[in-house]
């Protein structure tokens, strides 16, 4: 997967270090200013809007390369705002709050896409450093504009075009064929904001429910990959190797890392197409690209510009972990090593149960497998909700999915009637 013929940088082959362990291109790393004083008397601050699970999850990378992270809350219960000391509450939809809140900050990023993109304009234009930019963020944020761009620079899409009525859909229908895949320009995640309707009838409901859609052609895919990749202002940009990620219900379940049974030719081109995204796009910080892996070739699903749920198996999985990566993109540091940790990774989302008392079967599940890891998000249980994940490492991908599930099962609780 992480050959040294594959290009890890949007500028050139990545070098092997001493150790034989791919080290990341230093391309453009030498010009430039870094934004922060690396051992200076104070800390750098980076400030992430929004409190959920990947900010706390970025707090454990932050402490250890001795930056100070400060979050902005919506309430006190949120994910991140329960470990994070410097938590400002106030609301992301208000440049108010924003300007307040970036007050002091080396760099703002993002737990989340929602931001108001003139926010974002106006903050930049304050003299803030935002990262990824307004012009760069507004491609995960509206499914259009991506979608415009991506085509544009010869980026691998389903075909697609906005569309408003029942004529539109059954016009897009008559070209492409059903079922037609409708999506919410802005706002959609894990599954919500998606349709696929194999009739007119069916596509009635989300050409009623007032928002802006965009109809997609359905992609007969074989598996689902993802890519993440990370680039700084200085223009270096690293890729980790492509995984498998495994949907059920529009929510991400399981990702297997590196993705089995990718060959060279294939996995170096899904990251040359993120490297480029990344590029061509003016991302800072990490990207996450979603793609179906089909018959004819690779085509490009979904765009993320913050630490994604397909990375989150990077923490004990990869050299470097995706929030780690990130701080040190956004922060302008020489990015770090995405090189895997062990020859196999599996990570499993932990969804809750009927029974909300998961600490109770802790102890089964870490007497059992001394090397399961579990993170949980200091989320309330609900059936359904995505409250934590498990990650296994090892050398057989059988086994090492095998204990990855059966942790995850057994802190879910016993299966509901």
């Amino acid at each position: 997967m992480n050959s040294p013929n594959v290009p890890q940088s949007g500028h050139e082959a990545v070098p092997a270090a001493a150790d034989g362990v791919p080290a990341p291109s230093l391309a453009g790393a030498t010009t430039g200013k870094a934004v922060v004083p690396v051992g200076g008397p104070s800390a750098p601050i980076v400030g992430v809007v929004g409190a959920g699970q990947l900010a706390r999850m970025t707090q454990q990378a932050a402490i250890a390369l001795g930056v100070d992270l400060r979050v902005l809350a919506n309430s006190r219960d949120e994910s991140a705002a329960k470990v994070i000391v410097d938590t400002r509450l106030g609301d992301y939809r208000d440049l108010a709050d924003l300007r307040e809140f970036a007050k002091g900050c080396d760099a703002v990023t993002f737990d989340h896409e929602h931001v108001p993109t003139e926010h974002i304009r106006a903050l930049l234009g304050e003299g803030f450093a935002v990262h990824p930019g307004a012009d760069a963020l507004i491609h995960a944020q509206d499914k259009a504009v991506m979608r415009e761009r991506l085509t544009a620079i010869g980026v691998p899409c389903p075909a697609w075009t906005p569309v408003s009525s029942a004529a539109d859909v059954e016009a897009f229908a008559e070209a492409h064929g059903w079922p037609v895949v409708l999506k919410a320009v802005r706002g959609g995640y894990d599954g919500r904001g998606v349709w696929v309707c194999s009739s007119i009838d069916e596509a009635r409901e989300p050409l009623e429910s007032g928002v802006a859609l965009l109809a997609e052609a359905f992609v007969p895919f074989e598996r689902e990959l993802a890519v993440l990749v990370a680039r700084s202002p200085h223009g270096q940009g690293v890729s980790y190797p492509v995984v498998e990620t495994v949907q059920k219900d529009g929510i991400c379940v399981e990702v297997i890392a590196p993705a089995p049974g990718l060959s060279e030719e294939d996995a170096a081109a899904a990251q040359h197409f993120a490297l480029k995204i990344a590029r061509e796009l003016g991302v800072t910080g990490l990207l996450a690209v979603e793609m179906f892996a089909t018959k004819s070739g690779l085509v490009v699903n979904e765009l993320a510009m913050r630490p994604h749920n397909s990375g989150h198996w990077t923490i004990e999985g990869a050299r470097t972990s995706q929030f780690e990566q990130h701080l040190r993109a956004v922060l302008n540091l020489p990015l770090g090593s995405p090189s895997l940790a062990a020859p196999v990774v599996v990570m499993v989302n932990l969804l809750g149960g009927s029974d909300p008392n998961v600490f109770s079967r802790y102890e089964h599940v870490l007497a059992n497998d001394p090397g399961i890891k579990i993170h949980f998000y200091g989320k309330d249980v609900r059936p359904g909700r995505k409250i934590g994940h498990v990650t296994a490492l090892g050398t057989d991908l059988a086994a090492v999915r095998a204990r990855a599930w059966h942790a995850a099962d057994c802190l879910k609780g016993p299966a509901d009637d």
